[in-house]
């Protein structure tokens, strides 16, 4: 039942129909996450309010002027990957669903968020794998808004 419920949801809200994902109501990219601070500081932390950028439709929020400038001048390096949608989601059903900024990896310098510890697990044990169809599968879920 559970299973069925969550499904309707993921089919059902709009949320996930943007390239970023934002959680419900809201606007904030990672849940207000810093994304660059995954690549420098190797771990999440939380944004401010005074750092904040509108990028892709969403706002992003960084820990420091630093770390906001850099995602200025390359976004594309800093940024989750299928939006900060679960990457397992993406690679193993062709399917959205919300990413967790605390389920994170970095991968061949790129950021993957997964939607729970447990999820992540799944996606850890065949990471080149679920990137490969996760980088198949994306264009055609963006192709689908």
């Amino acid at each position: 039942m559970r299973a069925l419920f969550f499904a309707l949801i993921l089919i059902a809200s709009p949320v996930w129909a943007d390239e970023i994902y934002t959680r419900f109501g809201s606007s904030k990219a990672l849940s207000g996450y810093d994304p660059v601070a995954y690549f420098l500081d190797g771990a999440p932390k939380k944004g401010s309010k005074k750092f904040r950028f509108e990028y892709k439709g969403a706002d992003w929020y960084f820990s420091s002027k630093k770390n906001l400038e850099l995602f200025i001048a390359e976004p594309s390096r800093y940024e989750p990957q299928y939006g900060g949608h679960c990457a397992w989601a993406v690679g193993a059903n062709s399917a959205r669903a919300p990413g967790d900024p605390k389920q994170w990896k970095i991968v061949d310098e790129k950021l993957y968020l997964n939607y729970n510890r447990r999820v992540q697990e799944r996606w850890l044990k065949d990471i080149p794998g679920f990137i490969k169809k996760g980088d198949e599968n994306w264009p055609k879920l963006l192709a689908e808004d």
